[in-house]
C-alpha cells in the first residue's frame, strides 16, 4: 500500500491508549510510517509509565509498523523547522515527524493542536 502518512508519537500513543481517534490511526498504520525518533518516544512514554523495553516490543511488534532511519537530511530539514515552529513549543520528535512527512511527499498524522497554526510546507491531519 502506497505512503500516506508520517505517524507522531501522539498518534501512536492514542491507538495505544484506546482514545479518541484510535480508530483512525488503526485504519492507517498499513499506509503509514513513523520516525526512529518518534518510534523511541512511544518506547520512552511505555518506560516512562512502568512498562519494560520487553513490553513496549510486544505492544509495537504486532503492529508491523515501518520505521524509517533518521538520517542526515532529515536531521538538517529538523534543524531548519526550529525556527518556524519555536513559538508553538515543537519538540525535536514533532520536527522529526513533519521532517520525515516533507521529506516524503505525505500527511503528519498527530493529535498534537498546536501543528495546526503554524504555517509550514506539510499537510497536517488531527486526530482530535
Amino acid at each position: 500500500m502506497a505512503e500516506r502518512f508520517a505517524l507522531d508519537a501522539s498518534a501512536l500513543l492514542c491507538l495505544l491508549n484506546e482514545e479518541d481517534g484510535a480508530e483512525q490511526v488503526e485504519t492507517s498504520l498499513d499506509s503509514s510510517v513513523m520516525s526512529a525518533v518518534n518510534y523511541s518516544e512511544v518506547v520512552a512514554k511505555i518506560v516512562e509509565r512502568g512498562g519494560t523495553p520487553e513490553l513496549a516490543a510486544a505492544m509495537l511488534e504486532p503492529l508491523h509498523l515501518q520505521i524509517i532511519d533518521f538520517d542526515r537530511a532529515q536531521a538538517v530539514r529538523a534543524g531548519e523547522l526550529r525556527s518556524v515552529t519555536r513559538s508553538a513549543g515543537l519538540s525535536l520528535g514533532d520536527r522529526a515527524c513533519l521532517s520525515l512527512a516533507v521529506a516524503r511527499g505525505i500527511r503528519a498524522l498527530t493529535t498534537d493542536r498546536a501543528w495546526a497554526d503554524l504555517e509550514l510546507n506539510v499537510e497536517i491531519e488531527l486526530l482530535r
